[in-house]
């Protein structure tokens, strides 16, 4: 295992700590040991938004703390849930009289925290809805899908329609919207190594790809020979458009997403064929995402958003946002 890290077993913590020197005047730090960031919260009669997971996805979710968007992020350990007095910690930090709002990811230990927190927060008289966003279709059963890279668009709407001073209700109308109009699905050419465990997550033979793969090292639904960029883009998307109702002339927000290892090269040539893609079958593209946004340490690959846009939506896309890793 070659990593640029001290020890194994606080990587998280020494990460926070350079991050929150970093950018001074975008985050704070509440609580030193509890790996929670913040920025300018709470803000009186404002919904707070709070999000977070296991480390190793970054610049998830700390780099999504920041106007319109997110008001704090909380940082578990690598690939593993923050624990119910983090989160608590978070919603307590951003409450400022109007509730809180929690966007989650569908792995059982980030719903058992969060909806912990939420009735721990709950029982100190703070209102808190949530969504739990599902976007990976590489898990066919839609219960169990996973969340990925889509969920960095409910943190736009979301800290949108917050910012606009959307009641709970409202914010959790968008919410639901959203996750039920984005679609991921995502491909690996090389696992990733959790430090502590000193290993990759799975085994890649030199020409082989991971169609399928999930963003905290598990291996995907199918194992095939690497091939180009282009029959990648295809395979992916014609997946997510198989999984959404997208008719012609429809509008769509596009993101294609680094996992960690990836160069923006190789990211932008998988977008050139997606356009060409959603082109030929005459679905409107009204913004395009193409970076790192929702990585898996130094996981080598990409993943495929697509979110179906309504008039609502694209106001929300469209408003001004300003994070360290998301500007609009």
């Amino acid at each position: 295992m070659k990593k640029i890290i001290n020890d194994p077993n606080q990587v998280v913590q020494d990460m926070i700590r350079g991050m929150i020197a970093a950018f001074p005047g975008d985050l704070k730090q509440i609580l030193e040991t509890m790996g929670i960031a913040v920025k300018n919260a709470p803000i009186a009669n404002k919904v707070g938004v709070v999000s977070g997971g296991g480390s190793g996805h970054e610049p998830a979710h700390a780099g999504f703390v920041g106007k319109g968007l997110l008001d704090a992020a909380v940082a578990g350990e690598v690939f593993t849930s923050p624990t119910p007095d983090q989160l608590l910690e978070a919603i307590k930090a951003v409450d400022g009289g109007a509730g809180v709002f929690l966007v989650i990811k569908n792995y059982t230990g980030d719903v058992l925290n969060f909806e912990m927190a939420a009735e721990l927060a709950e029982a100190e008289g703070i209102q808190v809805e949530q969504v739990v966003v599902n976007d990976d279709v590489a898990v066919e059963d839609i219960p169990s899908r996973r969340g990925i890279a889509g969920t960095i668009f409910v943190h736009k709407m979301v800290g949108a329609k917050a910012a606009k001073g959307g009641s709970l209700s409202e914010i959790k109308a968008v919410a639901d919207k959203v996750v039920a109009n984005v679609r991921s699905m995502g491909v690996a050419l090389h696992p990733c190594t959790v430090p502590a465990a000193g290993k990759p997550s799975f085994e890649l033979e030199e020409n082989e790809m991971e169609i399928g793969i999930g963003i905290h090292g598990e291996p995907g639904i199918e194992k095939k020979k690497i091939t180009s960029a282009d029959e990648i883009a295809i395979e992916l998307t014609d997946k997510i458009l198989a999984d959404i109702a997208l008719d012609a002339k429809d509008e769509v927000a596009v993101m294609v997403n680094g996992l960690g290892a990836t160069p923006e090269m190789e990211l932008f040539i998988v977008n050139a064929k997606v356009q060409e893609i959603l082109k030929e079958k005459g679905i409107n593209v009204y913004k395009t995402f193409v970076g790192e946004y929702m990585t898996a340490l130094e996981m080598a690959g990409c993943s495929i958003s697509l979110l179906k846009l309504d008039d609502e939506l694209k106001a929300l896309l469209d408003q001004e946002a300003n994070s360290q890793a998301f500007r609009s």
